[in-house]
């Protein structure tokens, strides 16, 4: 970039933080104070060190975690290895990730998971959509899930011109998907500048074999994606404005807007519960933390339950808190049966017993 268009930049840049800075200290959590909340016991998930910004789990139980995750601005615990993904057996006593191992010739030391989504064809074989960032490209990876050989198998690489930097991803079948864009710039610093100052211009691409289209706009760096239970609803985590959308899926696949929730903090993943329907999403507590990145001072991790999301009785239940001392940047949380696993953009993951109120 230019010296005169870096300066010009950085005027406007300045221009929009004067304005939002009534806001700011909250958007960037600089006065967050977190009051220890716990749901039950709490252990950390053994192999997991270096983040587990993504959980999926399938229906017996086996939870799919996407780790090592690489992305400008945020800290990372190992940024010489690969990124990897990893599979957790809920229903064991104690829990411990193992690696799944990669097959049939993927570049695995390219690799660099960000969001995940499963799907279940009907004769039982699991595939896995990928979201990936192969030298800081976007590209959605397709797996098959072997799960006695704790393998995946390379299906094929998704491209194209509207997945320019996607973050999340829900599956509607074995060919399609919902994506998040979460920035529109590329540069480092236009990517500050497009977060902090609330540029609504992140969007929702709509990807299938036959057609690939922008089906909804206008979102200051939307993050996590889910599909309701009854597969008609997507809801959204629109990250800068703290907000949670529900938006209607159309018989053409675009979608309407039903209504957004004020969540008050910054969220990321979205997780449904498949028996409830309760939305679960994780949060980091402090963004001003997390990107000084400093030991001392760490940022700390929020969980929070929405139940009721379509309904004109929403109830919202902030589940964890922690200051960071357990848990730094969480960023999704979801449930198997009473178990309350809670993943990290690049830190470690936890676990949780649900009490019964």
């Amino acid at each position: 970039m230019g010296r005169v268009l870096q300066l010009a930049v950085l005027t406007v840049f300045l221009a929009l933080l004067a304005y939002q800075l009534p806001d700011l200290g909250n958007k960037l959590g600089i006065f967050e104070e977190a009051v220890p909340i716990e749901p039950g016991n709490c252990h950390l998930i053994k192999g997991i060190e270096y983040g587990s910004e993504d959980i999926n789990i399938l229906p017996g139980g086996l939870a799919l975690i996407s780790s090592g995750l690489k992305y400008p601005m945020l800290p990372n615990f190992a940024p010489d290895q690969p990124g990897k993904i990893f599979l957790v057996d809920l229903n064991n006593p104690t829990l411990k990730a193992v690696e799944l191992r990669i097959a049939r010739g993927f570049d695995v030391e390219s690799f660099n998971p960000h969001g995940l989504s499963t799907y279940i064809e009907e004769d039982g074989t699991v595939l896995v959509f990928v979201v990936n960032h192969p030298q800081m490209t976007s590209t959605v990876e397709l797996f098959k899930f072997e799960e006695e050989q704790l393998s995946l198998i390379h299906l094929k690489t998704i491209r194209h011109e509207l997945l320019y930097n996607v973050n999340d991803i829900v599956a509607l079948s074995s060919e399609s998907f919902y994506a998040t864009n979460d920035h529109y710039f590329f540069n480092d610093f236009l990517k500050l500048i497009e977060f902090f100052t609330v540029l609504s211009w992140g969007n929702v691409i709509y990807y299938s074999a036959l057609e690939v289209k922008e089906v909804a706009t206008g979102y200051g760096f939307p993050n996590g994606i889910a599909i309701s239970l009854d597969g008609k609803y997507i809801f959204l985590a629109e990250t800068a404005a703290f907000k949670i959308h529900v938006m209607e899926i159309k018989s053409n696949y675009m979608l309407t807007p039903v209504k957004s929730l004020n969540v008050g903090i910054g969220l990321d993943n979205l997780e449904v519960d498949p028996k409830t329907g309760d939305v679960w999403t994780g949060a980091c507590l402090s963004a001003w933390k997390m990107f000084l990145n400093n030991p001392e001072n760490p940022t700390g991790s929020e969980v929070i339950k929405i139940e009721n999301i379509l309904s004109k009785d929403v109830r919202m239940t902030q589940v964890y808190l922690n200051n960071g001392s357990v848990l730094q940047g969480a960023s999704v949380a979801t449930v198997y049966k009473n178990k309350l696993l809670i993943g990290t953009i690049f830190h470690k993951a936890l676990h949780c017993e649900l009490v019964s109120s």
